[in-house]
């Protein structure tokens, strides 16, 4: 096996340095470094999705035709890495990594033609509609009712902790058009218009005074049929192909490693010991091997295939590491957790009733993010399909238990 990068590859690798170190501006990056979210908020996420769009590296995994990137996979990694390296903020997934992907698998020709233009603009801004209070991680469950109308559906229901609902114009939704058989029979993906009539937008607030997630309510929205992505009835198959690329469609492994980085250098400020030395070591062994699988998967995605069960994987493996990383950076960081200061971090939306940012900081700047990252890292093995499910659908589908 080569390891070694080809000379074209290295050149590509300076392109990408010297693009992130003349576009990544000073104030994106100091917006990077305080988050404690995987979501930047929008105005940041779009002002850093035009920069990449402007050079056409927003979509690296979509077609060329429609704007995406006809990398290698080792271009795409080299990306990543260096994105991770320079500490540029993220960009929204819902439109660009989730809804886009669903489109290209599964949508009309039609549909491509005019949404993914859209997502590349900013001019449509995306939330996901999956979660109901009763259908969280079982998301077959669910019952929000599309009736059929003619050329439409009248769609009433529920979806909650929608993330960016507030800001979002348009949402993909998992909707019931039929509860006469199985729970994943029955259920369509619908694309709804939020300004349309009936929709309704309530904020749920953390107690740390964050906004980022809302309820959504739909009481008789008229939504087109022109608008259903895939089979009317059929869309757990789309459902199950986004959730695949929500999951385990990015890499995890260079920002981990990254992150690892940066601990080693709070570390070696603090004075921790050998042990700490010692648990970094094993996180970043761990992230690397991570890394190798993710590699390996990005292989099979260049020619054409998806990422399947390993995407459940990839979620277990990437998410408990991450909150792996959130531990050791409490350890490093000691006393200086102690001050929860969310007015001086960017959790991905306002931060609501919390004191002025004009407040001085308390601590170093490396501790500032730690208490309120740890928090929000504990979603982490929850959203996008709980841990627990995703070793079931391992259990089940790979080892045939």
């Amino acid at each position: 096996m080569n390891l070694e990068f080809l000379t074209e590859e290295e050149a590509f690798r300076d392109e990408v340095r010297t693009f992130l170190d003349r576009e990544l501006t000073a104030d994106l990056r100091a917006y990077a470094a305080r988050m404690t979210s995987v979501y930047s908020d929008k105005e940041t996420a779009l002002a850093w999705q035009a920069i990449l769009v402007k050079q056409g590296w927003a979509a690296p995994g979509w077609p060329v035709e429609y704007g995406g990137c006809d990398w290698t996979v080792a271009q795409k990694y080299i990306f990543d890495v260096e994105m991770a390296r320079a500490g540029a903020p993220p960009l929204s997934p819902m439109g660009i990594a989730m809804c886009g992907p669903a489109l290209i698998g599964h949508g009309t020709k039609e549909q491509k033609d005019y949404y993914l233009p859209r997502i590349l603009s900013g001019e449509d801004f995306w939330c996901q509609g999956y979660s109901e209070p009763h259908a969280g991680s079982d998301l077959a469950s669910l019952t929000m009712s599309a009736r059929d109308d003619g050329d439409a559906f009248i769609c009433n229901g529920s979806k909650i902790w929608t993330t960016h609902a507030h800001e979002a114009n348009m949402c993909f939704c998992l909707v019931r058009t039929d509860a006469s058989g199985k729970p994943q029979q029955g259920i369509t993906f619908l694309l709804i218009d939020m300004t349309t009539p009936g929709v309704r937008v309530d904020p749920i607030i953390m107690t740390s005074g964050e906004h980022i997630q809302n309820a959504i309510f739909f009481d008789d929205v008229r939504v087109p049929k022109a608008n259903v992505i895939g089979k009317v009835n059929e869309g757990w198959t789309v459902a199950k192909y986004l959730l695949e690329f929500e999951r385990g469609g990015s890499s995890y492994g260079p920002r981990l490693k990254a992150r690892v980085a940066a601990l080693r250098r709070q570390a070696a400020e603090a004075g921790t010991g050998p042990d700490m030395a010692a648990k970094l070591s094993q996180a970043e062994a761990d992230a690397s091997a991570l890394e190798a699988a993710e590699l390996m998967m990005m292989s099979e995605l260049s020619g054409g295939g998806t990422p399947g069960l390993k995407a459940s994987m990839m979620k277990i493996k990437g998410t408990e590491l991450s909150q792996r990383l959130t531990e050791l950076a409490l350890e490093i960081a000691g006393n200086w957790v102690e001050p929860f200061q969310p007015h001086h971090t960017n959790p991905g939306g306002e931060v609501v009733n919390a004191p002025s940012n004009s407040g001085a900081l308390v601590g170093p700047e490396s501790a500032v993010t730690v208490s309120a990252k740890y928090l929000n890292d504990r979603a982490g093995s929850i959203y996008a399909g709980s841990n627990e499910i995703q070793r079931n659908i391992l259990a089940k589908a790979q080892l045939g238990l």
